[in-house]
């Protein structure tokens, strides 16, 4: 016997599918749409032959934009946002890593000045060897991401 789960496709919004399993609940919290109105369908450790499992998440009536993916690219770089507009894909896109990210993330370095004056955060990203390296615009400290991620 075959069993098969179906989810409902959803008319309008997105879908970030292949986020790496375990990773779905920090991609919901960076969205920040679990207080609005959205409906949201969520899957955890879905079986994928590209990640073995996955991570999905539906938000009806919603889509987001690319500079919204790219933010979420330092919770899941191999997710694929797909843009939904009358049941059907209209867009899809493949995070990329931005150049800058400001007002996301905290500094890690608790002397730095973005914690006690009134300017939102900026960090530099680049590609490390291992990891994506942050670094502070102001204390000028660099950070892995999955430090300055850590914090979130």
């Amino acid at each position: 016997m075959n069993k098969k789960l179906q989810v409902e496709a959803i008319g309008t919004g997105t879908v970030i599918d292949h986020i790496p399993a375990g990773h779905g609940v920090k991609v919901l919290d960076r969205l920040q749409v679990l207080n609005s109105d959205a409906r949201i369908t969520v899957g955890f450790n879905l079986p994928s032959d590209e990640l073995g499992a996955k991570d999905i998440i539906k938000v009806e009536g919603r889509q987001f934009t690319e500079q919204e993916a790219n933010e979420l690219m330092l919770f899941a770089s191999s997710a694929t946002i797909n843009v939904i507009e009358d049941y059907k894909v209209v867009g899809k896109f493949k995070m990329s890593m931005p150049e800058t990210m400001t007002g996301v993330l905290a500094c890690p370095n608790s002397n730095c000045i973005s914690h006690n004056e009134p300017v939102r955060s900026q960090f530099s990203l680049k590609q490390g060897k291992k990891d994506v390296m942050m670094k502070c615009h102001y204390c000028e400290k660099s950070f892995s991401k999955n430090i300055v991620t850590e914090l979130h």
